[in-house]
């Protein structure tokens, strides 16, 4: 009896081990299945509160040639009113700026007066896996802006090229530095690489171009159309009654010794000799926002914009003429 008692005690405790195995082994799966949800929950929560960023919503920053500011902030004021969960900071700077805030991970676009070069091409590629798409939005122009009461508005290339050289030592100013896309655009179709003379200064962004020019009777100044080309804006209004803009012997005229004053129609005909296009550089290998800023700037909205400013608008089927300078 006593080996009997002793078996069943024995067989009892085997059970109840067997029963706690089974109990530990239940509660450990549960709470492994417990810690799996809450990991979830916490994946999903973090992944739910992740910047969102489509074409049309998220927050990118932009950097743009200082002489565009006036055509830009009207597209990002009609851009923005139509996709209010958009946010795009932008950045007024020089154009060797911009270039150079390409390369920060920050600036997803940047809006200059050209485009890539190769090597540029393959320097972004290298450092990025692809190139950033580049492309012509519009056309502006250069204007030559003289005092109000300036009696010589009629200018040559040449007589234009010896004031920037210094053989004609009249003051010259102009929008910043060397490193500006209108310096560059002269140097390079005037100059031919050779340097500014030392009458050549710059100001102090281009408004300041349009100050100078109304208070020294004497000087001549370079700058965006898009700061005194726009009939109807009040700014540009006022800009217009400060100073004169000057007209440039006209290319491809029918007649000799014509001159033209900058215009939506003589950028367009090619009779303007100093005009220059507005390029974007995109650096976004999927879509995202600055793909839909894109898509605004190319298509009817952005490029009647452009068309609205005086300016001449590049993705509407339009075909501009080639002047001398380009």
């Amino acid at each position: 009896m006593a080996d009997l008692g002793c078996t069943g005690a024995l067989k009892r405790s085997t059970n109840l081990s067997i029963f706690l195995n089974l109990l530990f082994s239940g509660m450990r799966k549960i709470f492994i299945l417990f810690g799996s949800f809450i990991l979830l929950a916490a994946c999903n929560s973090s992944t739910s509160n992740a910047p969102i960023e489509t074409t049309s919503e998220g927050e990118i920053n932009i950097s743009v040639e200082e002489s565009f500011k006036p055509i830009i902030e009207e597209q990002l004021k009609v851009f923005n009113s139509s996709y209010p969960k958009a946010k795009i900071h932008v950045y007024y700077k020089s154009e060797i700026a911009c270039l150079k805030d390409l390369t920060a991970d920050s600036t997803r676009m940047i809006i200059i007066t050209r485009g890539l070069e190769k090597a540029e091409q393959a320097g972004f590629k290298n450092q990025l896996g692809y190139a950033p798409t580049f492309g012509i939005l519009a056309y502006n122009a250069i204007a030559v802006l003289v005092h109000k009461s300036a009696k010589d508005t009629l200018f040559t290339l040449k007589q234009l090229g010896d004031k920037l050289k210094g053989v004609d030592p009249q003051e010259v100013v102009m929008d910043g530095n060397n490193l500006t896309g209108i310096n560059r655009f002269l140097k390079d179709s005037l100059l031919k690489q050779a340097p500014f003379g030392k009458n050549v200064h710059g100001a102090n962004g281009s408004a300041d171009v349009i100050t100078y020019i109304k208070n020294h009777p004497n000087a001549i100044g370079f700058l965006g159309l898009n700061w005194v080309g726009d009939k109807y804006d009040p700014k540009q209004v006022e800009n217009q009654k400060q100073v004169k803009t000057a007209m440039l012997e006209c290319t491809l005229c029918e007649e000799n010794g014509m001159y033209a004053q900058p215009s939506q129609a003589t950028i367009g005909r090619g009779q303007y000799s100093l005009s220059l296009p507005i390029y974007y550089i995109l650096k976004e290998n999927s879509p995202g926002l600055g793909s839909g800023f894109l898509n605004f700037l190319s298509l009817e909205r952005g490029q009647l914009i452009f068309r609205r400013a005086f300016l001449v608008p590049a993705k509407m089927g339009f075909k501009k003429r080639n002047g001398l300078l380009n």
